[in-house]
């Protein structure tokens, strides 16, 4: 692989690139999904290839190629720097790199099982065993599990001297049941939806979730979902279950920090940022109690590697800290742009066909000093809430609306009956400036978003954020 990065390298710097680098990316991935009893999708499959990103005359070019040959990545290298000197003749400023130093390295997700070594009986087993679970109320209609798992080795090497191999785990289960009743339905989630529960482990992690132990109490939430009243409406207390709150650090704080979003290269999909530089370091974006903390290091977080796709070594930093905004997400184009003297190491890119550009890494909400019972006991009239079920948000990331599978009244202190259809709605800085309690760290999970979408093309990316 060395042989074949240094090929493109040269080829680009012949052909007039002052920076090159290149990404080859094998990886595999695995998902099984079985709905009502029925083994509905069994996949597998491999992807093999290659990006090269060059710098020349100030701009940026890109070219990707399935195809692993010394003739193929000639051709590539020389394409994508045709591109950039084609793009050089719109460009209102020159691209410029905060410098890194150069790193020669290994790096591997660490886990115990290869989930590839693992019998599909094994796996396809134990969803049957959580449908029958599910499916044994006459009111459940759709009853559906899955497990996914990806492993991805990526080789980058830069003009500069960075040779680096990555060996990334990703492994991922849950299911849901879905009642329905004339007139309505309802759907209880686990761990979590949208997928479940993801984590840069083996297959270590399906056993730890307690899939089948909890799959009566799902079954039962959705089915008394059908007959709960209504979520009171009002401006009242809230506390949020934390892959719920996970969402709104994702939505509300992850997205407005991409220090792309702020300068507006990324803006057709999702919008811009409210964030914009002048607030850097000044804003009051929440109580002072509150400290996100962005960290590319934490183990088991989607977002964890070894260095990110402009080769800048994994980090943790505040974003914001004792309710003080001081954080973007950041590579080294947009680092130098705002005047940082280095990248955070948010550069990654959704496979070897994709440009690489700032993603969120791991975001959490740092522990407080309650218990469950403390945020429930001073509350005289609130809602608990949990399970995201949807969500909307402007194109600044300002105003936002998020709806739960599930909550429960609290009243003068204690949790009360269950409600269908919880939704709250609020502005980003007063949501965030509002908190009054957060959990300890005993209550404190890593929760996995696998699906996060950016870019023109479209481009997935995998993130956790504690909470």
């Amino acid at each position: 692989m060395k042989d074949l990065c240094q090929l493109a390298l040269d080829t680009a710097r012949l052909k007039g690139a002052t920076y090159a680098d290149i990404r080859i990316v094998l990886i595999r991935n695995q998902e099984i999904v079985v709905r009502n009893g029925n083994v509905s999708a069994l996949e597998g499959n491999e992807s093999l290839g290659f990006g090269v990103r060059v710098i020349a005359n100030g701009a940026w070019g890109f070219a990707s190629c399935s195809r692993l040959t010394r003739e193929d990545i000639e051709r590539t290298s020389a394409a994508a720097v045709a591109l950039a000197l084609a793009g050089a003749r719109l460009k209102t400023d020159d691209v410029r790199l905060t410098p890194e130093a150069v790193h020669v390295d290994t790096w591997q997700t660490p886990y115990v099982v290869d989930p590839f070594t693992v019998s599909l009986e094994k796996k396809v087993g134990l969803l049957l065993d959580i449908d029958k679970v599910l499916r044994k109320s006459d009111k459940i209609a759709v009853a559906q599990g899955t497990m996914s798992f990806i492993a991805e080795d990526q080789w980058l090497a830069t003009s500069e001297g960075t040779f680096i191999h990555q060996n990334l785990m990703r492994s991922g289960a849950g299911y849901s049941a879905t009642a329905v009743a004339p007139g309505e339905s309802h759907t209880r989630s686990y761990p979590s939806n949208f997928g479940g529960q993801c984590a840069c482990l083996g297959y270590e992690i399906i056993p730890a979730l307690g899939l089948l132990e909890n799959a009566e109490r799902v079954r039962e939430e959705a089915v008394a979902l059908l007959t709960a009243p209504m979520c009171p409406s009002g401006k009242l207390d809230l506390v949020l279950e934390g892959s719920q709150l996970g969402l709104q650090i994702h939505e509300s704080c992850g997205h407005p920090t991409e220090l792309d979003r702020v300068f507006g290269t990324e803006e057709s999909y999702a919008g811009r940022s409210f964030l914009t530089p002048e607030k850097y370091k000044k804003l009051k974006y929440g109580s002072d109690i509150v400290n996100l903390v962005a960290d590319s290091t934490v183990p088991t977080g989607l977002g964890t590697i070894g260095y990110d796709d402009d080769g800048v070594r994994a980090q943790r930093w505040h974003i914001v800290k004792n309710g003080m905004f001081v954080g973007y997400q950041t590579n080294r184009e947009f680092a130098a742009r705002l005047g940082e003297p280095h990248s955070m190491g948010n550069c990654r890119a959704d496979g070897w066909s994709n440009l690489p550009m700032i993603r969120i890494t791991n975001l959490s909400l740092m522990p407080g000093d309650a218990e469950f019972d403390d945020l429930i006991g001073g509350i005289d009239n609130g809602v608990y809430m949990a399970t995201n079920k949807t969500w909307s948000i402007d194109q600044l990331r300002y105003n936002f609306q998020f709806s739960c599978e599930i909550g429960w009244e609290i009243k003068n202190g204690k949790l009360g009956r269950m409600v269908k259809h919880p939704t709250y709605q609020g502005i980003t800085p007063e949501f965030w400036n509002s908190c009054d309690a957060i959990c300890k760290e005993k209550y404190w999970t890593l929760w996995g978003v696998p699906n996060c979408g950016k870019g023109q093309p479209g481009q997935r990316a995998e993130m956790s954020h504690g909470a």
